[in-house]
């Protein structure tokens, strides 16, 4: 996706070799219009799937989720990090590493939103090692629900994640594949 591309060059940030910042318009302050562009071309790719549930992780993924299904008209769930008190009942739970915050955390989805007769789009913001999409993943199987596959914005295609969930026969369709980046050379993406 040409337009991501360009503003991944234009306004995001290389720290280190593996952390591409990009809160300025995707996961801090977020510019609803790229994620309608997002959106519709997540539509396009999964058109068709039978898509009925759109689910992401707390937090990073909860805005594009939800514009995205707006394209598909079903709802959007997210996974939360820790348990409520808003809920009760059975629940799915799995351990998520993030590679961003380096800590591991329970992952809860409530059955009431998610089960058999439910054909899923997980949604996410970035996929570098794969754990956050894994976790959703086995959220998905915990429920009976099907997975039609998962939708990813950015993906750190130098990092095995992507590689390791497609070898598993997981539909992953990553809007922006990068190659490589560094503090100097900025981004290279995948062609």
């Amino acid at each position: 996706m040409e337009l991501l591309k360009e503003r991944i060059r234009r306004d995001g940030t290389v720290k280190g070799s593996d952390v591409l910042k990009v809160d300025s318009f995707l996961n801090h302050q977020m510019d609803v219009a790229l994620f309608e562009e997002i959106g519709k071309e997540f539509l396009r790719r999964f058109d068709g799937c039978g898509v009925n549930k759109i689910l992401t992780i707390e937090a990073s993924g909860i805005g594009i989720a939800c514009v995205t299904a707006q394209f598909f008209h079903c709802p959007a769930v997210f996974a939360k990090k820790s348990q409520t008190k808003n809920i009760a009942g059975q629940v799915y739970t799995t351990k998520v590493e993030s590679f961003t915050h380096g800590r591991v955390y329970d992952v809860i989805v409530s059955a009431k939103f998610l089960g058999p007769g439910d054909k899923v789009l997980i949604i996410d913001d970035f996929l570098a090692n794969g754990a956050a999409l894994e976790g959703l993943i086995d959220l998905v199987n915990q429920s009976g629900a099907e997975l039609a596959g998962a939708g990813v914005v950015i993906e750190k295609a130098f990092q095995p994640g992507g590689d390791r969930l497609r070898a598993r026969g997981i539909r992953v369709e990553s809007l922006a594949r990068v190659k490589a980046m560094s503090e100097e050379n900025g981004v290279e993406f995948v062609d």
